[in-house]
């Protein structure tokens, strides 16, 4: 099981026993989660994009409206926190399943 810890920025994907795996993301990470598979990995910038990314790091696809201030796995969606205070729904291919 991994653990996602943001450094400065960077996400860093770490074991259960603190050695670290690897670093992630660009250096704007505000916020992180993992999928329950542990394959992915959706985090929030620091300028309300919201990424998913493979454990290897590679980008999957940006989602969202760049309005995010936190974005967490749901299942196999992704529940996404705007600046307005609402929460959007989201598919893994980014499309809006709902807004609450």
């Amino acid at each position: 099981m991994n653990i996602l810890k943001i450094n400065n920025g960077k996400v860093e994907i770490r074991k259960d026993n603190g050695s670290l795996v690897r670093t992630i993301g660009n250096g704007d990470a505000i916020s992180a989660d993992i999928n329950s598979d542990q394959s992915l990995v959706v985090i929030t910038t620091n300028k309300g994009k919201v990424e998913i990314r493979k454990e290897n790091g590679s980008l999957v696809r940006t989602i969202g409206n760049n309005d995010a201030t936190n974005a967490k796995w749901y299942g196999s969606e992704i529940a996404v926190t705007t600046v307005k205070g609402k929460t959007e729904l989201r598919k893994e291919n980014g499309s809006l399943i709902r807004t609450m």
